[in-house]
C-alpha cells in the first residue's frame, strides 16, 4: 500500500521491467538479507506510545497490526505496481476478494457498473447477483462491441470492468476505447490483466484506471498459494481500498505474498515459453478434423486477432479454449468428457496459470453457477475445453490430448 520504490537507495532509476521484476522490493533488513526476507507477526512493536497514535491515525509510516500491513506483503505490491506501470498497488487474499473490494471502495446503492458478458462466471454472479442486494445495478454487453458499452451507460454508471482476454473464450477488448469512453461518462475504467500479465499487456498504458489481478494464476506460476491485487493510483488505493481492507480484513497473508513475489521474479520468461507452446498447440488443435473451433488471440483466425497482437506485445498468451465436433449440447458434453477423461500427463484442473498444463470444462466448472442462458450469452458451450499451457514438451502436450481426440 505504498508506493513503488527503487530496489536499493544507490540504484539507477532507469532499470529495465526484468531488472526490477527481481530487484523492486524494500529495502533490506540489517541482516542484509539477498532474498527478500519472509516477516511472520500479527503485530509490530511500536517505538513510544506517540508514535503508535500517529501511526495508527495514518499521520506517520509505519507497520501496526497484519490486518493492515506487513513488510513481505508491502515488497510485493511494490513489485507488481512496478512491473504493471502503476503509482500504487493494494494486496487481498484472492483475486475475487480483489474485484469485492474495488467495489465495495468505488460503489453504493444506486450505482451502475457495466461488464462484459464474457467475464469469469464468478465475477459475474458477484456483481450481478450479490451486489444487486444491496442496491448495486449492473449490466452486461458484449466484449467487444463498444457501440453495445456506449449504449448501455447510465447517468449513474460508475465503473466499466472487462477482463482482456476472457476466460475461457479469449475475447479481447479495446482498452484505449473502454478508457475513454469511461472517461467521458465520468467513469472508471477496471481491467481484470490476469491472462496476460504486466508480462504481456499493461492496461494503464492503455488508459485504464486500476488493473486487477488473481495472482493465485500466472504471478505465482507454479499452483501454490492464493493471492490478489489491485494496481492504481496513490488516490484510490488510500482513499477507496485501504480502508476497505482495515475494516473488510481480505487480507494477503505474508507466506502468499512472499511466494508470489518470488514468482514475479520468473514471469517473463514463463509467459513467453508457455505462450509459445500455446501458439504450436493452437495451431496444431486448429488442424484437427475433430475439433470445430480454436479461440486463441494469436490465430489469425481469431476475431480481435490484430488488436491482440498491438495491445499484447504480439503474443496470444498461454491459455486457448476449443470446441470438439459435436450434433447438439448433449452429445458435446459427452464427447468433451471423454476427450477430459482420457488425459494421463496433463490435469485436469480448474486453476490456471500453473507451470503444468492444466484442462476443463468451464461449462459445468468455472461458469458452473451461471444459468444456460448466462453461459449462452457468454458463448461457453458444452463442447468448450480450455487448455491452460504449461512448460511440459509440446508433443507430450499433443499426444495426452490425441487420445481423446483420436477415439471419439
Amino acid at each position: 500500500m505504498t508506493e513503488p520504490q527503487q530496489p536499493d537507495r544507490d540504484a539507477p532509476p532507469d532499470l529495465h521491467r526484468d531488472t526490477l521484476a527481481v530487484r523492486a522490493a524494500l529495502p533490506r533488513s540489517p541482516y542484509g538479507e539477498n532474498s527478500e526476507a519472509l516477516y511472520l507477526t500479527s503485530g509490530y512493536v511500536q517505538p513510544s506510545a506517540e508514535a503508535a497514535a500517529r501511526r495508527f491515525a495514518g499521520d506517520e509510516e509505519g507497520f501496526t497490526y497484519g490486518r493492515y500491513g506487513n513488510p513481505t506483503v508491502a515488497s510485493f505490491e511494490q513489485r507488481l505496481a512496478t512491473l504493471e506501470g502503476a503509482p500504487a498497488c493494494i494486496s487481498t487474499a484472492s483475486g475475487m476478494s480483489a474485484i469485492l473490494m474495488m467495489c465495495l471502495g468505488l460503489l453504493k446503492a444506486g450505482d451502475h457498473v457495466l461488464c462484459s458478458r464474457s467475464m469469469f462466471g464468478s465475477t459475474i454472479k458477484l456483481i450481478g447477483t450479490d451486489l444487486a442486494k444491496f442496491g448495486v445495478e449492473s449490466s452486461f454487453v458484449s466484449q467487444t462491441d463498444l457501440a453495445d458499452w456506449r449504449a448501455a451507460v447510465r447517468p449513474n454508471t460508475r465503473l466499466l470492468f472487462a477482463e482482456t482476454p476472457t476466460n475461457p473464450l479469449t475475447e479481447v477488448c479495446d482498452i484505449r476505447a473502454l478508457a475513454e469512453l469511461a472517461h467521458n461518462a465520468g467513469a472508471l475504467l477496471a481491467v481484470d490483466n490476469c491472462f496476460a500479465t504486466p508480462a504481456l499487456q499493461r492496461p494503464m498504458d492503455f488508459g485504464a484506471d486500476i488493473v486487477m489481478h488473481s495472482g493465485t494464476k500466472y504471478l505465482d506460476g507454479q499452483g501454490r498459494v492464493m493471492a490478489g491485487a489491485l494496481c492504481a493510483s496513490e488516490e484510490l488505493v488510500e482513499k477507496s481500498f485501504v480502508p476497505v481492507l482495515k475494516s473488510g480484513g481480505m487480507t494477503l497473508a505474508p507466506f502468499n505474498a512472499w511466494v508470489v513475489l518470488k514468482g514475479l521474479e520468473t514471469l517473463d520468461i514463463r509467459m513467453q515459453a508457455q505462450s509459445a507452446r500455446a501458439m504450436a498447440l493452437a495451431r496444431w488443435l486448429e488442424a484437427h478434423p475433430s475439433v470445430a473451433r480454436v479461440h486463441y488471440p494469436g490465430l489469425p483466425s481469431h476475431p480481435q486477432h490484430a488488436l491482440a497482437m498491438a495491445q499484447q506485445q504480439g503474443s496470444g498468451g498461454a491459455v486457448l479454449s476449443f470446441e470438439v465436433k459435436a450434433t447438439d449440447p448433449g452429445q458435446a458434453r459427452t464427447r468433451a468428457f471423454h476427450v477430459l477423461d482420457s488425459l494421463r500427463v496433463l490435469s485436469l484442473s480448474t486453476n490456471l496459470g500453473d507451470t503444468k498444463t492444466l484442462c476443463a470444462h468451464p461449462a459445468s466448472t468455472s461458469h458452473g453457477r451461471l444459468t444456460e442462458a448466462q453461459r449462452a450469452a457468454a458463448g461457453v458451450s458444452q463442447g468448450l475445453i480450455r487448455v491452460a499451457v504449461g512448460l511440459e514438451h509440446l508433443g507430450d502436450i499433443q499426444a495426452d490430448l490425441l487420445r481423446g481426440l483420436e477415439s471419439l
